[in-house]
């Protein structure tokens, strides 16, 4: 194994780019390495992601757990103002970073420069919860008297997907580390790159050791699993992924938060605002980075007395999107980021083109933005289809959209309560009051009202799923509690 220099916040890098591994504060090489293609131009090559050894994973935990006492024992006030100061050290590369994320994600460059913006944004909001971390629980006697302390868990691994990587990151690292754990974090196989980048700029800030980056395949990162010094699994991505991590995270009885999949409903009631601004929220909810988002819209349900015009109004809206290269400044919707689900959503149409439903295919796509030189696809409404094809029952994960009407919206309600997913749901309605009641009934980790999808998430407040979306909840208070457990000092007498 041999070491590299750490990049520095004033280091440029061109294409095509190549990432090591961070381990124990140190960029290792490896003897092999994975390219990393552009969806636009697949035949294209961004870069190349070093593909660890199991003894390089179980080195990265071994580095994690030495480092831990050290980090465990600081005040959380301290760790917060070292995790501060090395957010600094990202300053500088944010567009270098965000074109990179571009390149290899397929989203187009305003997204990935928001991107960056999140990842700093989410560490700011955890730092801001220090000092709760330092609070003591009394509880007196007599005969007994109780303190009750939180101390962190461990070694933590963090497992994020190619979507938001360095966003969604940021609703689980910065709370891991200030709460005193130490973490390895796994980068996604398609989106690696610029994550690596930007985690060995914040690492530089940091002790050796904290935080360590390893990018390689499952069977060959599974110690980041399997290990017994893992104490935390934290992981984004599918439900049937998320149970194979919680199989694996059972051998040692880690604890796991598991953010997955949710087929998020929206609710549009017969009081629902339908002007631009409002649609313009509803498309921007739903097709998102091309509808590879978690919390995206993922099937509406509209009052039928609003449903003509809803339509027609969704329906001009997609009208003004352009596909393209996320690279070109042209473009409101890039590629999906891998063949394997453009293939999947395609499929998902043409069943339900078969079974009677009709497919509006909208916007344009840019020339050379064909199915056959990139992952592109049109934005799509499938109006009405069977509520029992898999375009209604399960996450498209793309830019496909099934409305349908409804008449009762209490069976709405027991319809997305019921639903395997519960992540994510909006409610739409004039009236606040009348939307609240019915997002109270709900039974999902976010219920949006007027608004969904990311860009009205609130990073203050606990993010998760019921049922198969998940276990657990990222960021708030919540989020920063689930990295400790309770210690309790009890005196008698």
């Amino acid at each position: 194994m041999s070491e590299r220099t750490r990049a520095t916040p004033a280091q440029t890098w061109a294409a095509p780019v190549r990432t090591g591994l961070l381990i124990d504060g140190k960029t290792m090489e490896t003897e092999d390495w994975t390219a990393v293609h552009d969806p636009a131009a697949p035949d294209q090559i961004v870069g190349h992601a070093a593909a660890a050894t199991v003894e390089q994973a179980r080195a990265a935990v071994a580095a994690a757990d030495a480092a831990f006492p050290s980090w465990a024992a600081m005040p959380a006030r301290r760790r917060a103002e070292i995790i501060g100061q090395a957010l600094t050290l990202l300053d500088g590369s944010e567009a270098q970073r965000a074109a990179l994320m571009t390149r290899e994600n397929g989203k187009v460059a305003f997204e990935s420069q928001v991107e960056m913006g999140v990842f700093v944004a989410r560490t700011r909001a955890a730092i801001d919860l220090a000092d709760s971390l330092d609070q003591v629980r009394r509880l007196d006697g007599p005969p007994l008297t109780s303190h009750i302390h939180r101390l962190p868990t461990g070694v933590v691994t963090v497992i994020v997907p190619f979507n938001w990587p360095i966003a969604i990151l940021g609703a689980s690292l910065p709370y891991a580390l200030l709460a005193g754990n130490t973490a390895v974090v796994k980068p996604p196989p398609t989106v690696p790159l610029a994550m690596v980048r930007t985690l060995e700029l914040f690492a530089a800030g940091l002790p050796a050791g904290v935080l360590n980056v390893v990018t390689g395949s499952n069977d060959a990162v599974a110690p980041l699993l399997t290990d017994p010094r893992v104490r935390k699994i934290v992981f984004t991505g599918s439900t049937a992924a998320g149970k194979h991590i919680m199989a694996a995270a059972a051998q040692n009885l880690a604890s796991v938060t598991l953010e997955l999949g949710g087929n998020d409903p929206a609710i549009v009631l017969d009081d629902a605002v339908l002007d631009q601004e409002h649609v313009g929220r509803l498309v921007q909810g739903a097709f998102l980075t091309s509808g590879q988002v978690c919390m995206a819209v993922k099937r509406v349900y509209v009052h039928r007395s609003r449903y003509d015009e809803l339509v027609d109004a969704l329906s001009s809206a997609l009208d003004t999107h352009r596909v393209g290269a996320g690279t070109d400044p042209a473009s409101t919707m890039g590629p999906l980021n891998s063949a394997a689900q453009r293939d999947k959503v395609t499929a998902m149409l043409a069943e339900a083109a078969d079974a009677g439903a009709e497919v509006r295919e909208r916007g344009v796509l840019a020339p050379g933005a064909a199915a056959s030189t990139g992952h592109f696809l049109r934005p799509a409404l499938v109006l009405d289809p069977d509520p029992r094809l898999r375009i209604v029952t399960e996450e498209q994960f793309g830019p496909a959209l099934p409305i349908l009407p409804f008449d009762d919206v209490d069976s709405v309600v027991d319809r997305v309560n019921n639903d395997w997913s519960g992540l994510c749901s909006s409610v739409w309605s004039g009236d606040l009051d009348h939307a609240g009641r019915i997002a109270e009934r709900l039974r999902t980790g976010t219920t949006w009202i007027n608004h969904a999808n990311a860009v009205a998430c609130d990073d203050r407040a606990p993010f998760g799923g019921f049922r198969q979306s998940g276990i657990g909840r990222e960021m708030g208070p919540e989020g920063l509690l689930s990295f400790t457990e309770a210690h309790t000092v009890t005196t008698h007498g």
